[in-house]
């Protein structure tokens, strides 16, 4: 059994370490896209060298998110997150060198790479090393710890854009490393699952990874119309096929389909998929749209998003306690309704928007569907399932938001008709961001209903998170394989 106490020197160690750890990709997630229109203005790039410089890194952490939290159950957590930390800061350093927008995609991918390593690996490290006594509040801290790195991280983004320039965006994560891979070989243990034996789902792996690049692909590129686009859309079908059937087939499936025999925990991922599509969108035109249409300094544009973290952090413990009482219901189908609107008021941000009477309100009620939303919808996952298989069913959950992300991220410029050089003029783009916008309230009011007619509350004796507090609508799954918290 675990037995680091939090109090103790190696208990604030192995906090600090996972913090810096998680913090690398959480920053990374929030500051790339206040820094975008300088990275296009820069490496001469259009729209879809934009999208791909955001979707490269969500689509390598998506695909291989799973695989990665096996890597470390089997070879030891310590390692692969070790690992992930040096790949994720070589990547990083390849980024902020990178001559053109072609370097820059790749090196963003392979950061997604290192991401899938560690991002998993830091919250089991904790599950995995403090004593149960303290692990509640030790993920706490974590979660908490993140939270204040996402709302820093546009802020800080947009102060080095405006600053040293974009490329410090990602050399920052460097120095991080330095000081976060050496801390966690010196004082965090190395742990790991002995049960598990078998072969790895690569094929699996390989097949969802392939089935989401090529999807992608075939979604930005598709404003030409040709027919390399077409078959490539038909090959990213047929690989999605293939992953479902080697997934069904396979002796220790990378996603096991007799998970979505429930059917609480399969209609709370289709809410996923739609809420986390819409804050895709959402999240990288708007940081365009701040800067390109209402004239904001990239410093400005990441400000101007922190009330809506502050909200989250503030006030996702209480809404989790409040859904516990209540049941998941309400909060699920309230919240993407008041995200909904948030995306229909922001449709008044235009040339010299002010930002007390146009933008905050706008990101005010957002925070309030977020809070109301984000919560209870992870303890809705946990608690659909067996106990046993909660670490599961918060990877898939987790996989499904960045992948319903990288796909929005994908689609919406082509939906909402941008065209690839849109971001280079503010009428063009202002029109387009409208008409995105109701594309994201839409389906934010299809997850509503979604979650109005599917979702019921959770048997008394079901699993809820140990951690309630919620930081960014990116971070992490807040629950690993060994967490075991009860409630009566």
């Amino acid at each position: 059994m675990p037995d680091v106490r939090l109090a103790s020197s190696q208990g604030k160690w192995i906090l600090l370490t996972t913090v810096l750890g998680s913090s690398m990709a959480t920053l990374d997630s929030t500051v790339v896209n206040v820094a975008l229109p300088r990275i296009g203005r820069d490496l001469d790039a259009n729209l879809a060298a934009l999208q791909w410089t955001v979707n490269a890194y969500m689509l390598t952490l998506a695909g291989l998110i799973l695989l990665g939290g096996s890597l470390g159950d089997r070879y030891g957590r310590r390692k692969i997150f070790v690992i992930g930390v040096v790949w994720f800061a070589a990547a990083s350093l390849l980024c902020g060198l990178a001559p053109s927008a072609g370097v820059l995609i790749a090196a963003r991918a392979l950061q997604g790479v290192g991401g899938a390593l560690l991002t998993p690996g830091s919250l089991a490290l904790i599950q995995a090393s403090f004593h149960p006594d303290d692990r509640s509040r030790a993920v706490g801290m974590w979660s908490g710890f993140g939270g204040i790195g996402a709302a820093v991280g546009p802020f800080l983004g947009g102060w080095l854009v405006d600053g040293p320039g974009w490329r410090w965006v990602f050399l920052l994560n460097v120095p991080l490393a330095l000081a976060c891979a050496p801390i966690a070989v010196r004082h965090v243990p190395e742990s790991g699952d002995g049960r598990i034996h078998g072969r790895f789902d690569v094929l699996g792996a390989v097949l969802g990874a392939l089935s989401l690049a090529l999807v992608t692909y075939a979604l930005i590129e598709a404003r030409g119309g040709s027919l390399v686009v077409v078959l490539t859309a038909v090959a990213g079908v047929v690989a999605g096929v293939a992953f479902v059937a080697v997934e069904k087939r396979s002796a220790d499936p990378m996603m096991p389909l007799d998970v979505f025999a429930s059917r609480q925990f399969t209609a709370v991922n289709l809410v996923t998929l739609c809420v986390y599509a819409a804050f895709g969108g959402f999240f990288f035109l708007t940081a365009l749209q701040l800067q390109v249409v209402a004239g904001y300094s990239a410093l400005q544009a990441g400000t101007a998003l922190l009330p809506t973290t502050a909200m989250m952090l503030l006030f996702s413990a209480r809404s989790g306690q409040l859904a516990q009482r209540i049941g998941p219901r309400v909060p699920l189908t309230v919240g993407p309704l008041l995200c909904a609107t948030a995306m229909l008021l922001m449709r008044r941000v235009g040339p010299d928007a002010s930002y007390l009477t146009d933008v905050l309100p706008a990101l005010l009620v957002m925070g309030a569907g977020l809070v109301a939303l984000v919560a209870p919808l992870t303890a809705t996952v946990l608690a659909s399932v067996d106990t046993a298989r909660a670490g599961l069913a918060s990877g898939i959950n987790n996989a499904a938001a960045r992948a319903a992300g990288l796909i929005a991220v994908a689609a919406l410029p082509l939906v909402a008709g941008m065209g690839e050089d849109a971001y280079r003029s503010a009428t063009a783009f202002d029109a387009a961001f409208g008409r995105a916008m109701l594309v994201c309230a839409g389906v934010l009011v299809v997850a509503s209903a979604l979650a109005f007619a599917t979702v019921r509350r959770p048997d008394p004796d079901c699993r809820l998170p140990e951690c309630r507090t919620h930081g960014w609508v990116t971070a992490p799954p807040l629950e690993g394989a060994r967490a075991r918290k009860r409630i009566g």
